[in-house]
């Protein structure tokens, strides 16, 4: 089809994104399995699903029908729910498309390439120091070939064949360049990704089929009844004035958790849920106090306060005058949280191995909380594109302490002083996290070849510094080995934090054994409660 008679138009854009989720539905796991290490966070291929979930549902029911619009309405969904550092990747990739359809209703073949040639260049930036051999060789492939087929004339099916046929050759290339993917004898996991994006594009394109039409996604609540309050309802407004309301959209908690959670901040609780959206409504005399606890459960949205004591007019109350310095910290696990918050924590967000936290559940805590500006520590390596991107829409209110680890998360509290300045304390927090020493033990979920190791499937393996530190079948040898590799001339306290898998009993058994083992180390126990990892461990 000559170039200058072809145009895509919105409802091709449409089916391109239903195309690309509908293939990362069949393919997600498969690109979950092509992870180096075989832990239980290898978790490419759901970050990159999830992220591109957020856009499916928004698109899918846009009102729009201009490609430029669509395209930009598809990158703030992405940039909102992007997830790790591979779905924050593919968020830039929707930001470039969309800049490059800008204002177009339509676009021309070589206008829509361009603009997937961007999206290509956004991606590539999107990562501060760029590595050969990962999801960023493929994205150079995949824009060579969209180049090299815009010269040639080609339609834009042609364009996108040839660039998914350019991206393989690359992605071919990436155990070559990356000497751990040729150990595990896989492609990379992000790259192959990224070519699972592509060929879904195309095949959206191609069918007509592809389920493109405006669904209603109002939700059809199922109403939970409040209990009995004690406190009669003439005293309602006296007590508690403000009626506040909100909707938490990825609700991780039941309705009846939250229940419980706001019994004591307030009355005239009415909650309502359907699927993981909970609405709320709540009479309460601290609204600030209802909407901290319930950042915690997802992200919050439609957040309305109204005063009932104002007779004369409906007031939205505002938030309490932000002022001062405050913490963001991701964690998982119910000890680990309340560590995090003993520590200094104002919020933090649930996440961690396997569950990486959207960008919007960053963005909501900064604009909902009380502090003028916040330190977000992500500790989790797959976290922190997601932390950065935040503060790229948040501006001067953030700054990122970008922590790889719990134990780092830990000691960076220690050195915040909320009365010293932002300047004062990313110097002292990054001082005190380059104190401590951190790692890990948990089951590989596969087999696998790791640092010359064969590890079998089940087997613990324990990790120091995110390095592979020991494996075998018996998880107390595992532990000791990885706390021996932990230790320095110079250290003096182990700390362990036993997650879910551990009962107390065992915790306090194998303590004692460290003790023995170790005796020239203070050996502190904690419950973490954390999910997958049997131990963290900190060394200081």
């Amino acid at each position: 089809m000559p170039e200058d008679k072809e145009r895509i138009t919105g409802e091709d854009y449409r089916r391109m994104i239903a195309g690309a989720y509908q293939s990362f539905l069949q393919e997600y796991e498969y690109i979950n399995s092509l992870n180096v290490f075989p832990v239980p966070d290898g978790d490419t291929g759901t970050n990159m699903l999830l992220t591109l979930d957020a856009v499916s549902k928004e698109v899918s029911c846009a009102p729009e029908t201009s490609i430029g619009t669509l395209s930009k309405r598809a990158a703030d969904s992405a940039i909102m729910g992007a997830r790790g550092n591979s779905g924050v990747i593919l968020s830039q990739l929707f930001r470039g498309i969309a800049r490059g359809l800008a204002g177009k209703k339509e676009a021309t073949t070589a206008e829509l390439a361009k603009a997937f040639r961007y999206g290509v260049l956004y991606a590539y930036r999107a990562v501060a120091k760029p590595m050969e051999g990962t999801i960023l060789t493929v994205a150079k492939g995949i824009a060579k070939g969209a180049y090299m087929a815009v010269r040639d004339g080609s339609s834009f099916k042609e364009i996108l064949s040839a660039s998914i046929q350019t991206g393989q050759v690359e992605l071919a290339r990436t155990p070559e360049l990356l000497p751990v993917l040729k150990e595990a004898g896989v492609v990379d996991a992000g790259g192959q990704g990224l070519i699972v994006f592509f060929q879904g594009c195309l095949k959206g394109l191609e069918e007509n089929e592809i389920e493109t039409e405006i669904m209603d996604v109002r939700p059809q609540f199922e109403m939970v009844q409040p209990e009995a309050f004690g406190l009669n309802e003439g005293m309602t407004e006296q007590v508690h004035p403000y009626c506040t309301e909100f909707i938490v959209k990825r609700c991780r908690v039941s309705a009846k958790a939250a229940q419980k959670k706001l019994l004591p901040l307030g009355e005239s609780i009415v909650l309502a849920a359907d699927n993981a959206l909970l609405k709320v409504h709540i009479h309460t005399a601290n609204p600030g106090a209802v909407l901290g606890a319930a950042i915690q459960w997802g992200s919050l949205h439609d957040i309305k306060v109204d005063n009932m004591q104002d007779q004369h007019r409906t007031l939205h109350q505002p938030s309490p005058r932000k002022a001062g310095l405050a913490v963001i910290s991701v964690a998982a696990g119910k000890g680990i949280t309340d560590m995090m918050v003993k520590l200094g924590a104002e919020v933090v967000i649930s996440g961690g191995q396997t569950m990486n936290p959207p960008v919007e559940e960053f963005v909501t805590a900064v604009q909902t909380g009380n502090a003028k500006q916040y330190i977000i520590l992500p500790n989790n390596k797959n976290i922190v594109l997601a932390a950065a991107q935040a503060k790229k829409i948040l501006g001067d209110k953030v700054a990122v302490l970008p922590t790889l680890t719990i134990p780092q998360g830990f000691a960076a509290l220690l050195g915040f002083n909320a009365g010293h300045s932002l300047p004062e304390n990313l110097t002292s927090m990054q001082q005190r996290l380059l104190q401590v020493r951190s790692g890990s033990v948990t089951n590989a979920v596969r087999d696998s070849v790791l640092d010359g190791h064969t590890i079998a499937a089940g087997a613990f393996i324990g990790f120091c510094e995110n390095q592979l530190a020991a494996t075998g079948q018996e998880l107390g040898t595992v532990l000791v080995e990885t706390i021996r590799q932990l230790i320095e001339a110079d250290s003096e306290i182990i700390s362990l934090y036993y997650g879910q898998q551990v009962s107390a009993d065992e915790a306090k058994t194998m303590s004692a054994f460290l003790i023995d083992r170790f005796p020239d180390l203070g050996v502190e126990l904690y419950y973490g409660g954390q999910p997958n990892y049997q131990w963290i461990i900190s060394v200081e």
